[in-house]
């Protein structure tokens, strides 16, 4: 057994070494394409004489050839000899079984035999994909075309996917590519022609296969994108103010007036690093009474600085939730923020609530951590003497009161938040106090919100004699199931401005479950309780009801529809009798043609007022178009409101018409009916007209005007005169000398480029142009010159320089395989590429005279060729055509064989034994 093991290492011993990839193979074996192989065949002579055949071999497929397809072997009697053929298997091959077939025929007796041996053929999956080229530079508004080489090297066919997130692929979004070929892939992007700076954009191209979606090659290109309508940069940094005149006419409760109202407003930085912010509102007297439709006299101006807020004029002055929640009035405010502390105060005269006077407020805040903090404050209230008070609450300020406080954040942990107030208020003959708490909770699965207050009867501030409860919950079962749960009971008593009418007081509670059924749909169940009552004297509501309310949410196609019906129990003490209320309603919203509508109606009968079984009907409609960018209005409509919202006020029917007339000027027209606060049924008639002027105030000068100039020499090209540049907005012309110039300019980053139309069609310039350009200092130069293009021209020539052979035997020629290069030129600033085929010409055209470096990727081509140079240098001329040869050589090798044979024999006798 070893002296035979030892025979065959030695018969292929040459077939080893002089191949480029040998394998010795027996059925079992599984190949891989593009390497040579050897496959043995033993011969067993059983005759008494010695035999001498002609061999033939044969193969099944094309793509694997033998190297010897005719030979000779000679066997002893009674011997046995080993016949090796060598293959070679093609890169392209396709995975599978593959045989070799041998054929013998004896020269004497013309006896004959075959032995055919089968070997399989392994799978190689190789992908490479190559940016081939992409332009240097588009124009806003032009096409990016970006090409790639797709190429499958391997010996499986390629079902491919093809993608691009930010282009569109020319050749679609899928591809069969079969082994050994290549693709170009084009991927284009049409660019937007309003781009108001110059940028770069990156095109890309990913590829994967439908059979393993997980292997995804992606290449990218960047293109620098140059705005033909650069936004105009401005040497002046601005704040942005608005100036208004509006005409308003009113129908009030019987009685019209009309008259103008001024308005003016900024808001903005008043320096280019945003460091100053300045904020400004004045508004003059109403010419009609005021209302939520209308605006009322309003000055303030405030300013912000990193650590400092002032503000002076009209604001709501808040000092804490206890002691002054919102009071709206004229005065000043302070904050200076000293990271760790902070510090602050405010002055107010309120406007809208007669039993103040004036109020003082000062705190220091403490930041324990990034969201803990400690606020300790004192607030002083001044009574006003001088006149009549309007009581509305019972209790009023006997004299001046003093309210400190102490409020505190703290952030427990990553689910719970608490905070809370505690105060104290003492005036000459009274003491009094309060507190709040409050916890925000947020879990995976459980969330809510709960805040309690108390105040006491004598307490001075925003609330007294009153507490209040506010509450939710909710807990999720499962992805689509939430149980819900509300809490609400207002505070009685709080001294509220004298601008609005207050709520009506309420106690509600509801608890109930979501499902949503779908991702377009969900189901609501409420059970609860809720108590109204009337603020106001004499009363129109008074009440408490239990009631269960259903609520389907769902999306069907463009239309979202909204249903509710709700069913109670109602206890009405106006009236002192009991019965039942019921309400449902429908909601359905849509948009298309660039409007939304919204639909809704209600219907109910209820025994919450004077009635029993009060039939209420309620429906309107909402449409908001936006005819253009410039053009837009609204219309709404609703026959009425229920009683419970008296206290503000109500559109019936408004009509709003918004169109821009040119940049920076506005047009606005409205008109509505519409129930004030406190009215039931009256309706009053509002319209207005408003013309608005939008404006860039300067308040800084950030840079000033720079120019660029420069001269164009003649490097051996017809004129340089008359030659367009040009520079973002900006256009020049050169002289007759070449020389150009840009005035006034404003400083910031641009492209120079050449008008092509107005030089020869040969003319190129010696350096990069079009050319970034940073202007900022006061006077800039850049000269180049033109001169002639350059080109470059070749061929890829291929040549067999000898074929693997056996000594002393012929060789079969393989036919030339098509292949591809990819080729690529650089002078160190530009770089381009292109697939050149082997046996084909190539081209480089309007290439700038210089030095040039062109280099030779294989491209994946099969180890067999070779490129004995792969590299060029040289320097072109100015309206040279380069030649350029580039040789693809097939690589000879030689296998030796040996002429006489091995004999490989056995002794049968030992054999017997």
């Amino acid at each position: 057994m070893i002296k035979s093991c030892a025979l065959y290492l030695f018969i292929l011993f040459p077939v080893f070494i002089f191949a480029q990839k040998e394998n010795f193979v027996n059925k079992k074996d599984s190949l891989l394409p593009g390497t040579s192989t050897s496959i043995s065949f033993t011969i067993e002579n059983r005759t008494s004489e010695n035999k001498i055949y002609d061999i033939k071999v044969e193969t099944t497929s094309p793509h694997i050839s033998p190297i010897l397809t005719n030979g000779e072997l000679r066997i002893s009697a009674s011997e046995s000899n080993v016949y090796i053929v060598p293959l070679k298997v093609a890169t392209e091959t396709p995975q599978g079984k593959y045989s070799v077939v041998l054929n013998g025929t004896e020269r004497k007796t013309g006896e004959t035999f075959t032995q055919k041996t089968e070997f399989r053929l392994a799978g190689i999956r190789k992908l490479t994909l190559t940016a081939l080229h992409t332009p240097e530079f588009v124009k806003a508004g032009e096409t990016i075309i970006s090409t790639f080489l797709l190429k499958n090297s391997g010996n499986v066919s390629e079902n491919l996917i093809l993608e691009s997130k930010n282009a569109v692929v020319n050749e679609g979004t899928s591809l069969l590519l079969p082994p050994g070929e290549s693709k170009i892939i084009t991927v284009s992007k049409t660019t937007s022609s309003v781009l108001g700076k110059n940028e770069y954009q990156n095109l890309n191209l990913s590829v994967s296969s439908k059979n393993n979606p997980a292997e995804t090659q992606t290449a990218y290109t960047t293109v620098k994108m140059i705005s033909v309508k650069p936004v105009e940069e401005d040497i002046f940094h601005r704040l942005p103010v608005s100036a208004s005149l509006l005409f308003i006419g009113m129908r009030n409760r019987g009685q019209y007036n009309d008259g103008f109202q001024g308005e003016i407003y900024g808001k903005g930085a008043l320096d280019k690093d945003n460091k100053n912010q300045l904020e400004f509102h004045a508004v003059t007297k109403n010419p009609v009474e005021f209302s939520s439709f209308t605006q009322y006299e309003e000055y303030f101006l405030n300013y912000k600085r990193e650590n400092l807020y002032v503000h002076i004029g009209d604001k709501n002055y808040s000092s804490s939730f206890l002691t002054e929640y919102a009071r709206y009035g004229r005065g000043a405010e302070i904050k200076i923020d000293l990271k760790k502390i902070s510090l602050g105060g405010f002055y107010n005269h309120p406007r809208f609530f007669r039993d103040i006077k004036d109020e003082f407020n000062a705190y220091l805040k403490l930041n324990v951590t990034k969201e803990s903090e400690i606020t300790a404050g004192y607030l002083y209230k001044i009574p006003r003497t001088e006149e009549a008070r309007l009581n509305l609450t019972n209790v009023q300020l006997d004299s001046n009161a003093h309210l400190p406080y102490i409020t505190g954040k703290f952030k427990l942990n990553k689910n719970i938040e608490a905070s809370g107030e505690i105060s104290y208020s003492k005036t000459d003959k009274t003491d009094g106090s309060a507190f709040m708490v409050q916890t925000i909770v947020s879990f995976k699965s459980l969330s809510g919100n709960l805040m309690y207050m108390r105040a006491s009867p004598d307490y001075a501030g925003y609330f007294n004699n009153t507490n209040n409860f506010n509450g939710n919950l909710q807990y999720k079962l499962s992805k689509r199931i939430s149980l819900l749960a509300n809490y609400v009971q207002d505070a009685r008593n709080f001294q509220r401005d004298t601008l609005f009418l207050a709520a009506p007081y309420r106690k509600f509670l509801q608890y109930g479950l979501q499902y949503r059924y779908t991702d377009q749909g969900s189901l609501m169940l409420y059970n609860g309780s809720q108590r109204y009552e009337d603020r106001m004297m004499p009363k129109e509501f008074d009440y408490k009801e239990h009631f269960f309310r259903a609520t389907i949410d769902q999306q069907i196609g463009i239309f979202q529809v909204n249903l509710q019906g709700q069913f109670g129990k109602t206890d009405n003490f106006i009236t002192g009798s009991s019965g039942n209320s019921s309400f449902y309603t429908v909601n359905i919203g849509f948009e298309k043609f660039k409007t939304s509508f919204n639909v809704f109606g209600s219907y109910a009968i209820t025994s919450r007022y004077q009635m029993q079984k009060q039939k209420q009907l309620y429906y309107g409609v909402r449409i908001l178009n936006r005819l253009s960018d410039k053009t837009n209005f609204s219309l709404f409509y609703q026959n009425n409101y229920m009683p419970e919202d008296y206290y503000t006020d109500r559109n019936l029917f408004e009509l709003l018409f918004h169109q821009q007339l040119f940049p920076g000027h506005e047009l606005d027209l409205s008109g509505r009916y519409a129930l004030q606060r406190g009215e039931l049924g009256n309706k009053d008639f509002i319209f207005s007209l408003r013309y608005t002027l939008r404006m860039n105030v300067p308040t800084q000068k950030i840079a000033e005007y720079t120019s660029l100039s420069g001269t164009i020499d003649n490097l051996g090209v017809q004129k340089v005169d008359g030659i367009r540049l040009r520079l973002g907005n900006y256009l020049s012309v050169t002289d007759k000398n070449g020389n150009y110039i840009f005035k006034n300019v404003i400083p910031g980053d641009y492209v120079l480029e050449i008008d092509r139309s107005t030089t020869a069609i040969n003319d190129i310039p010696n350096l990069n142009v079009p050319v970034s350009l940073s202007l900022k200092n006061k006077e800039n130069i850049f000269n180049f010159g033109l001169t002639s293009a350059a080109y470059i021209e070749g061929e890829i020539q291929y040549s067999e320089t000898g074929q693997a052979s056996f000594a002393g035997l012929s060789v079969h020629k393989d036919k030339k395989k098509k292949e591809n290069l990819i080729i690529e030129v650089s002078n160190g600033d530009q770089i381009y590429r292109k697939m050149g085929v082997i046996g084909e010409h190539f081209d480089f055209t309007y290439l700038r005279p210089g030095d040039w470096k062109v280099k030779i990727y294989r491209n994946g081509l099969d180890k067999r060729y070779k490129i004995p140079v792969d590299e060029f240098e040289f320097t072109l001329k100015p309206s040279e055509t380069k030649k350029l040869d580039v040789h693809v050589i097939k690589q000879p090798s030689e296998v030796k064989y040996q002429r006489e044979s091995i004999k490989v024999s056995y002794n049968e006798n030992k054999k017997r034994k």
